[in-house]
């Protein structure tokens, strides 16, 4: 096993790093510094800061995954087409600074994802399966065969749920959303009867408005009906019966909730754990 290196997780909004010594995690931070988020700064200055003191002078190894290959990151980094194994992964890093990789994103005639491939990698390891769910923002439906992932599919139901709270009509005047597991269960069901969302997603307000669902559920009703169409929609796409969740446990209880309700056998790994993974392997299959 690598025992020297730095692995780093860089997306749209937010920076996480961790420091491995010996193998074993002895630092780690989280940084609101994601690209798009860098304004005045660059991502070199920012890796500069607060990275580049955890090299030293041994000038341990650094890979990085996410939007930081992407055009608004550090620098563009090609996609890799699929079908593809992400076995090679290793072989295909591009160096931006010396001992400093980024990993690529890989893509499909008409999906890109890049940072999910590194999860994929540690997941497809630790966790065998053929169809691996990748909830978040813009959730990802992987598709594996014989150890390459043939193809994915991409759902908005994190930013649309944004979106929809914050900027439009069902969100309009709201107080601060609770959780609210009955609110979600019953936004859920609604989203499993029908994946068509054009025709429901005014229940959102309608419900509220008519006292069905209480103002501070309103979050919670949409994000089940969301994850109910979502699951269902993709269910019939890809006709699947079998996933493995990869992502936060929060998350990952709402979409279990949802695959479980739709007859789709569940299985999960964390997200960080099969991050952690497949940077190792990258960096083993390096040596």
């Amino acid at each position: 096993m690598s025992g020297n290196y730095i692995a780093v997780d860089w997306g749209s909004t937010h920076l996480r790093a961790w420091l491995y010594r010996d193998g074993q995690c002895a630092d780690s931070l989280q940084l609101p510094y994601g690209v798009s988020r860098l304004v005045d700064q660059t991502a070199h200055e920012v890796f500069t800061q607060y990275i580049q003191p955890w090299r030293g002078q041994e000038v341990l190894p650094v890979v990085m995954a996410g939007m930081v290959g992407s055009d608004a990151g550090w620098q563009t980094v090609p996609y890799l087409a699929c079908p593809v194994s992400l076995q090679t992964l290793s072989a295909q890093l591009f160096e931006v600074a010396p001992q400093v990789w980024i990993v690529p994103g890989l893509n499909t005639p008409h999906n890109v994802m890049r940072g999910e491939e590194t999860q994929l990698l540690g997941a497809m390891q630790l966790a065998p399966d053929t169809c691996y769910v990748l909830p978040g923002t813009h959730s990802k439906w992987v598709q594996v065969a014989e150890g390459a992932v043939s193809g994915f599919t991409t759902a908005m139901t994190g930013e649309l749920h944004h979106l929809l709270m914050q900027h439009s009509l069902i969100g309009r005047g709201l107080p601060t959303q609770q959780d609210d597991n009955r609110a979600f269960q019953a936004g859920l069901q609604r989203g499993l009867e029908s994946p068509a969302l054009v025709n429901r997603l005014f229940e959102a307000r309608a419900r509220r408005v008519l006292g069905e669902v209480a103002p501070g559920s309103v979050g919670d009703w949409l994000s089940g009906l969301l994850i109910g169409a979502e699951v269902v929609a993709m269910r019939s796409e890809l006709s699947v019966s079998q996933v493995t969740l990869v992502g936060s446990e929060s998350l990952c209880r709402r979409y279990w909730l949802a695959c479980e309700q739709a007859g789709i056998t569940v299985n999960e790994i964390a997200g960080d754990t099969a991050f952690q993974q497949g940077i190792r392997s990258i960096l083993d299959a390096r040596r």
